[in-house]
């Protein structure tokens, strides 16, 4: 018998087939392999209190291995700073950096299952690109996903995620993070102007 192969993410399997050819199609490409491609998605959380109470780090490491599904590395301060009472080698943060089949499975429930579950949610900055293709965003609590217990959760906790691609350019990796289905809103400009008057002032 041979062995069964596992499922490609829907992510993955959809960069193959529908990402590859638009991203060929908007951008003159002649070869599929100029088309950039993710390499990996880090995510950065702070764990202010844990200065005082060591416990929180062990709550926010289960929360964010939870999310990624992968276990956090932990952040060590680099050095005191008697104003903040940090000492060196304090535990400070975590961080995931994500890979392939996790990659694409955490950006699937990222995209589709987390990001709806922002309140008064606008869509995405277009701009906080870095000049080479990479993204990076903010978010201020980690109960979007579904995977956080908000019995066992009292603490709201803020993080970063960064994705980067082979993009090199902010412009087609804004179009390749597009068509894998990040809601980036409209240009400020764009929507003022087709904004009426009366609705600005509201």
């Amino acid at each position: 018998m041979t062995p069964a192969t596992a499922t490609p993410p829907r992510m993955k399997a959809a960069y193959q087939t529908s990402v590859i050819p638009e991203m060929v199609k908007r951008f003159g490409l002649k070869n599929p392999m100029q088309v950039p491609r993710l390499v990996k998605v880090i995510v950065n959380m702070g764990v202010n209190d844990a200065k005082e109470d060591i416990k929180s780090m062990d709550v926010a490491s289960a929360e964010l291995g939870a999310i990624t599904g992968q276990k956090p590395q932990v952040r060590r301060a680099k050095k005191s700073i008697s104003n903040f009472k940090l000492r060196q080698g304090m535990p400070i943060g975590l961080r995931v950096t994500l890979r392939g089949t996790r990659m694409y499975e955490f950006l699937d429930r990222f995209i589709n299952t987390a990001i709806p579950r922002i309140r008064d949610f606008r869509g995405l900055d277009p701009r906080a690109f870095d000049g080479r293709g990479n993204y990076n965003l903010g978010l201020t609590e980690q109960h979007i996903f579904p995977e956080v217990n908000l019995d066992k959760s009292p603490k709201l906790r803020g993080f970063n995620v960064t994705i980067v691609t082979t993009a090199g350019e902010d412009a087609m990796a804004r179009e390749l993070l597009a068509l894998f289905g990040m809601p980036f809103k409209t240009q400020e400009k764009e929507s003022k102007k087709a904004a009426p008057k009366a609705a600005l002032k509201a």
